[in-house]
């Protein structure tokens, strides 16, 4: 605390000199003088008026406002908006919160309480992200804590430890308990204690309430610890004593060496250092030359040798290999007309073929900006997608490319929060999934962001429940930066505001290459179930052609949304299910662990050998996932390589990389997913795509079933052929005739984009109407169940029948909590924020009736 006081004092004095217009030389003045000229300065202006000076500050929890405190007029001088602050709050708690606003205006609700301490020096967080959580807080009904605590790495965090201290003016031990007795003992002999120590000393878990006790009886007093989460990443380096720096000297060292290891080992470090010209890792310098430890602390007894550390980045450079690629003459011509939208919209989609060479017209636009030194941001749907197309950027980028994604450790992130904060050379062009939009960007001038259809880009668990692509545009408003929309297969609203000239377009409808686009069949599994032509999951039709592909050297993809071995157990003797006793849906079984699993909750137990229920051996599995897929496979071509990727497999840090670069290198023949292999993944060897089963994707009950599984089917066909001979799509569907899967087969995206206008204007959703969806969610049943009727005829009393509910979730109970939804839609002609406004008033009141205090409330703005 006292070295901040003196820090901040030092930074002052320089600013309130600087103001003076004071010329000073730092050997002639002292800090003494140089406050006493600030106290006179400070008499004559408007300290002389003894103004308290106030700081609002954004705290990571979930507060409808920012919470106010007392700072010194010192502390006011230094403190800038973005930086960090450790602050009390409640009884005892320290937070870390975000340095806000600045005034003299004390909270009449309650009384302030000072800050604990200034942790930056400089802010970390810009005026920019500020207004930007201010807006998404806004729009999408949460709370700036809530988006700051989306948006800073948790190391940023500073964790509070509580631990309790004696209370030095306590005498009366006569009144503890053994065990009070025995903690107050132990503070004896140290200066505090955390609750896990207290634990150790009485041998117990629960040690709380004995520690309350003491508290009460002032025995002892609770004290917060502050903790830095993020730890710097240094390397040992070897380098000669300064002494021996001189190269004249380096003959009279060696032959002062008498033991022959020791000249051994000066003599490969001179080697090294004349070859690398770098600094030489001490770790890998001893273990590449054999260097035992007994002759390394010879030579720096001797102060031949001294270690020094460096602090390095965790996020390695990696330099570029290749120019920018040339672009083909369509190319250069859609690359053209993205120029010249761009100067009339902020927003252009590109709506460009799968496989028609989009990321290199990306390229070229990244490139002009990179040689303005401007910051570029590439979004991308998935990790998935970041691995491989990060390889390719890096290839022409080189150490200019980043990467932020939710996969990096938390110091990580705060390397390349740095990065960015500072404009560094290597964060210029940042890719990244979702919360990429986030970072703290300072010459922001394009954001591309790559199939902007993907569901992934909306965030719905925790808040704030953001849409990536919605906040992108926002912020490229903020920054003044030109967005670029690119897809296949737009997201209807995208389209829609194509349609109305509010987005440019530019359409790319050849391949690159001039390949053909895949050929798409439908097979019917109602005729090949009555033919008799169906090998497991499989029809003859479809073997016959992985067979093909694979006798002439190609890979395959196989598609089923659906993981684990099965989605269903049953016993056929008395029907009963496993089911999950916190959730309203049964167990999956997944074979390799020999499992039942709840997708929802992580509920796992052991597959059973009997029937828990009749106790008979005739468990039977229904449906089936990628598991089972993968072993009928294995069955069907045992001289082949088959590989999976789905949730299941792809939970390790680098597991989406070994995938992807192991089928890329062709080592898997076959390769079975789920919806992950649809989203822009390239394989140039894959010529033949099947999806097991397509009826479930546009069965699903919500409006935009029809879109979504469309989308998906159109880009899990374009794996398929993306480079010299065209590809092949199976489908394999119970209802060949479904709209969707025609024009699926005839690649018509203008017919879904006609038919959904139609649908939606009719029972008005989006594009037409918003969608806010409110969940109330508790333990009980009864107790959610009158909530939500509640709540539907508040809503109704102001929106009339645009509210839609309550009405049971699809899955009625999650985590142990019942589910009630409603759904309010706002007309176009509807102001849409004092429809917010309105809601948030029902919401304050619902949450002030005593019994409804306990329904968590949630909001989510364009649901779905």
């Amino acid at each position: 605390m006292y070295f901040w006081k003196m820090f901040f004092l030092e930074k002052v004095a320089e600013r309130r000199l600087f103001e003076l217009k004071i010329v000073k030389n730092t050997l002639d003045i002292s800090h003494f003088e140089i406050l006493l000229k600030i106290n006179k300065f400070n008499q004559k202006k408007e300290f002389k008026l003894n103004l308290k000076y106030y700081l609002d500050v954004i705290l990571p929890l979930p507060l409808q406002m920012n919470f106010t405190y007392e700072i010194s007029k010192d502390e006011a001088y230094f403190i800038k908006t973005g930086m960090r602050v450790a602050v009390p709050f409640g009884k005892s708690k320290i937070y870390t919160g975000i340095a806000f606003a600045m005034h003299h205006k004390a909270p009449t609700a309650y009384e302030t309480k000072e800050i604990h301490q200034i942790l930056d020096e400089k802010p970390i967080v810009t005026q920019n992200q500020i207004e930007l959580w201010h807006w998404i807080s806004e729009y999408y009904m949460c709370t700036e804590g809530e988006v700051m605590k989306a948006s800073l790495p948790s190391a940023f965090l500073l964790q509070s430890e509580t631990k309790i201290v004696k209370n030095s003016d306590f005498k009366d031990e006569m009144k503890l308990t053994d065990q009070e007795f025995l903690i107050f003992e132990a503070l004896q002999f140290h200066e505090m204690l955390d609750i896990e120590k207290v634990s150790d000393i009485l041998s117990r878990k629960t040690v709380l309430p004995i520690i309350k006790s003491l508290i009460e009886k002032k025995a002892v007093l609770i004290h917060e610890v502050l903790y830095e989460k993020y730890i710097p990443k240094f390397t040992k380096y070897l380098q000669l004593h300064e002494k021996w720096q001189d190269e004249a000297l380096w003959i009279s060292l060696l032959d002062s060496l008498k033991g022959s290891k020791q000249k051994e080992m000066l003599l490969q470090y001179f080697k090294e250092k004349s070859v690398t010209g770098k600094p030489i890792a001490y770790t890998s310098f001893v273990k590449q030359h054999k260097i035992s430890p007994a002759v390394v602390k010879a030579m720096l007894e001797k102060k031949i040798f001294e270690i020094y550390d460096l602090q390095e980045d965790r996020i390695k450079a990696v330099h570029s290999e290749k120019g920018l690629p040339n672009l083909n003459p369509v190319q250069i011509q859609k690359f053209d007309e993205i120029k010249t939208e761009l100067k009339q919209h902020q927003v252009v989609l590109l709506h460009g073929v799968t496989g028609g060479g989009k990321t290199e017209i990306y390229m070229h636009l990244i490139q002009e900006q990179l040689e303005q030194g401007n910051q570029v941001l590439y979004l991308v749907p998935e990790i998935a997608l970041t691995t491989q197309l990060l390889a390719r950027l890096q290839r022409v980028f080189g150490e200019q490319t980043t990467v932020f994604h939710s996969r990096y450790n938390q110091n990580e992130k705060v390397e390349v929060w740095n990065a960015i904060l500072q404009n560094k050379p290597n964060a210029r062009l940042i890719v990244g999934a979702r919360s990429a939009v986030l970072l703290p960007f300072q010459n922001l001038k394009l954001i591309i962001i790559d199939e902007e259809h993907e569901t992934s880009y909306k965030q719905f668990e925790p808040a704030p429940r953001y849409h990536a692509r919605d906040t992108a545009i926002v912020l490229g408003n903020q920054k003044k930066a030109k967005i670029v929309l690119g897809t296949a297969t737009p997201a209807i609203e995208t389209y829609y505001n194509v349609s109305i000239k509010k987005f440019g377009l530019v359409t790319l409808t050849e391949r690159f290459g001039n390949v053909e686009m895949p050929e798409i069949e439908l097979i019917n599994l109602q005729t090949a179930q009555k033919k008799k032509e169906m090998n497991g999951h499989f029809t003859q039709q479809l073997i016959d052609s992985i067979q093909a592909a694979l006798d002439n050297k190609e890979q395959v993809i196989l598609f089923q949304n659906r993981r684990g071995y099965a989605p269903v157990v049953e016993c056929t003797t008395c029907g009963v299910s496993p089911q999950c006793p916190n959730c309203d849906v049964s167990l999956t079984y997944h074979k390799g662990k020999n499992e039942l699993r709840c997708h929802y909750c992580n509920f796992v137990s052991e597959m059973p050998k009997e029937c828990p229920a009749c106790g008979n051996p005739t468990l039977s599995t229904i449906g089936f996932g990628t598991e089972q897929l993968e072993d009928e496979l294995k069955e069907l071509f045992p001289n082949h390589v088959v590989g999976r990727m789905d949730f299941d497999t792809t939970r390790g840090k680098d597991a989406y990389y070994n995938i992807i670069a192991a089928f890329q290198a062709q080592e898997m023949d076959l390769l079975v997913g789920t919806q992950m292999l649809s989203k822009g993944l390239d394989f140039s060897n894959v010529s033949l795509v099947g999806v097991i089963n397509a009826d479930a994707l546009f069965n699903f009950p919500e409006f935009r079933a029809h879109e979504r599984s469309f989308q998906m089917l159109v880009q899990v066909s374009g794996r398929a052929g993306r480079s010299g001979k065209r590809g092949k799509v199976l489908i394999q569907t119970f209802n060949p005739n479904h709209p969707v899967l025609q024009w699926v087969q005839e690649l018509n995206y203008q017919k879904l984009f006609e038919n959904q206008l139609i649908e939606r204007n009719l029972y008005k959703y989006p594009p037409y109407y918003r969608i806010i969806k409110i969940s109330l969610k508790h333990k009980n049943f009864i107790t959610v169940t009158e909530a939500s009727e509640w709540l539907g005829q508040s809503m109704r009393n102001y929106f009339k029948e645009n509210v839609l509910g309550p009405s049971n979730h699809p899955i009625g109970r999650i985590r142990g909590l019942f589910i009630k939804d409603i759904l309010l839609k706002i007309p176009p002609e509807q102001s849409v924020h004092q429809t917010k406004k309105t809601l948030s008033k029902i919401k304050n009141h619902f949450q002030s009736i005593s019994q409804y205090r306990s329904v968590r409330f949630l909001v989510d703005v364009d649901a779905y």
